[in-house]
Protein backbone atom coordinates (compact mmCIF):
# COMPACT_ATOMS: atom_id res chain seq x y z
CA UNK A 1 0.00 0.00 0.00
CA UNK A 2 0.90 3.51 -0.46
CA UNK A 3 0.93 6.10 2.99
CA UNK A 4 0.96 9.87 2.60
CA UNK A 5 2.15 12.12 4.73
CA UNK A 6 2.74 15.89 5.25
CA UNK A 7 -0.26 17.58 4.67
CA UNK A 8 -1.04 20.70 6.85
CA UNK A 9 -2.51 24.18 6.96
CA UNK A 10 -0.49 26.43 5.82
CA UNK A 11 -0.75 30.71 4.24
CA UNK A 12 -0.50 31.23 1.27
CA UNK A 13 2.79 31.18 0.05
CA UNK A 14 4.05 28.94 2.33
CA UNK A 15 5.84 25.47 1.35
CA UNK A 16 4.75 22.00 2.39
CA UNK A 17 6.41 18.33 1.60
CA UNK A 18 4.46 16.00 1.07
CA UNK A 19 6.24 11.80 1.08
CA UNK A 20 4.52 8.77 0.11
CA UNK A 21 5.94 5.83 1.05
CA UNK A 22 5.18 2.40 -0.43
CA UNK A 23 4.78 -0.19 2.21
CA UNK A 24 4.85 -4.01 1.60
CA UNK A 25 5.60 -3.21 -1.66
CA UNK A 26 8.77 -1.93 -3.55
CA UNK A 27 8.56 1.54 -5.70
CA UNK A 28 11.34 1.15 -8.01
CA UNK A 29 9.62 -0.50 -10.86
CA UNK A 30 7.28 2.28 -10.92
CA UNK A 31 6.13 4.82 -12.01
CA UNK A 32 4.37 7.27 -9.13
CA UNK A 33 2.23 9.88 -9.49
CA UNK A 34 0.60 12.93 -6.89
CA UNK A 35 -2.94 13.50 -7.60
CA UNK A 36 -5.38 15.81 -5.32
CA UNK A 37 -9.15 16.29 -5.17
CA UNK A 38 -10.38 20.00 -4.13
CA UNK A 39 -13.74 20.05 -2.31
CA UNK A 40 -16.55 19.75 -5.36
CA UNK A 41 -14.32 18.81 -7.90
CA UNK A 42 -12.51 16.20 -9.77
CA UNK A 43 -9.49 14.46 -8.70
CA UNK A 44 -6.46 15.79 -10.99
CA UNK A 45 -3.11 14.68 -11.93
CA UNK A 46 -0.20 16.99 -10.47
CA UNK A 47 2.90 15.62 -11.24
CA UNK A 48 4.32 12.07 -11.95
CA UNK A 49 7.68 10.49 -12.33
CA UNK A 50 8.57 7.98 -14.31
CA UNK A 51 10.50 4.67 -12.89
CA UNK A 52 13.86 6.23 -14.39
CA UNK A 53 13.23 9.25 -12.45
CA UNK A 54 11.89 12.00 -15.44
CA UNK A 55 9.60 14.48 -13.86
CA UNK A 56 6.12 15.52 -15.42
CA UNK A 57 4.05 18.22 -14.62
CA UNK A 58 0.78 19.66 -15.18
CA UNK A 59 0.63 23.08 -16.09
CA UNK A 60 -1.25 24.64 -13.11
CA UNK A 61 2.14 23.79 -11.23
CA UNK A 62 3.94 26.52 -12.99
CA UNK A 63 7.51 25.79 -11.69
CA UNK A 64 6.02 25.53 -7.80
CA UNK A 65 6.01 21.99 -7.59
CA UNK A 66 9.10 19.92 -7.33
CA UNK A 67 8.44 15.88 -7.36
CA UNK A 68 11.57 13.65 -6.82
CA UNK A 69 12.00 10.09 -5.60
CA UNK A 70 14.59 8.07 -3.29
CA UNK A 71 14.35 4.82 -4.01
CA UNK A 72 16.75 3.68 -1.01
CA UNK A 73 13.86 5.19 0.89
CA UNK A 74 10.86 4.15 -0.88
CA UNK A 75 9.66 7.21 -1.34
CA UNK A 76 8.46 9.52 -3.61
CA UNK A 77 8.03 13.22 -2.68
CA UNK A 78 6.42 16.98 -3.55
CA UNK A 79 7.52 19.95 -2.46
CA UNK A 80 5.45 22.74 -2.89
CA UNK A 81 6.38 26.27 -2.58
CA UNK A 82 4.27 29.67 -3.18
CA UNK A 83 1.09 27.51 -2.34
CA UNK A 84 -2.23 29.63 -3.75
CA UNK A 85 -5.67 28.62 -1.83
CA UNK A 86 -6.54 27.20 -4.87
CA UNK A 87 -3.89 24.26 -3.98
CA UNK A 88 -6.45 23.03 -1.37
CA UNK A 89 -7.51 19.72 -1.62
CA UNK A 90 -6.46 16.01 -0.41
CA UNK A 91 -3.64 15.54 -2.19
CA UNK A 92 -3.36 11.58 -3.08
CA UNK A 93 0.06 9.47 -4.29
CA UNK A 94 -0.57 6.64 -6.61
CA UNK A 95 1.65 4.07 -8.37
CA UNK A 96 1.61 2.43 -11.75
CA UNK A 97 4.06 -0.59 -12.77
CA UNK A 98 4.35 1.19 -15.79
CA UNK A 99 8.13 2.65 -17.50
CA UNK A 100 6.94 6.16 -18.20
CA UNK A 101 4.28 8.72 -17.43
CA UNK A 102 1.69 9.56 -17.13
CA UNK A 103 -0.24 7.03 -15.19
CA UNK A 104 -3.07 5.29 -17.16
CA UNK A 105 -4.44 2.75 -14.56
CA UNK A 106 -2.73 2.89 -11.19
CA UNK A 107 -2.75 -0.45 -8.97
CA UNK A 108 -2.26 1.47 -5.73
CA UNK A 109 -3.15 4.66 -4.27
CA UNK A 110 -3.01 5.83 -0.53
CA UNK A 111 -5.29 7.34 1.57
CA UNK A 112 -4.86 10.81 0.77
CA UNK A 113 -3.51 13.65 3.33
CA UNK A 114 -4.90 17.19 3.11
CA UNK A 115 -3.51 20.38 2.06
CA UNK A 116 -5.31 23.16 3.30
CA UNK A 117 -4.05 27.05 2.03
CA UNK A 118 -5.34 29.71 3.98
CA UNK A 119 -4.81 33.14 5.95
Amino acid sequence: QLVETGGGEVQPGGSLRLTCVGQGVSLTPWAVGWFRQAPGKEREVVACMSRYHAPAYEGFVEGRFTISRDDAKNAVFLEMTSLKSEDTGVYFCAAEKTDYCPLRNPEFWGRGTQVTVAL
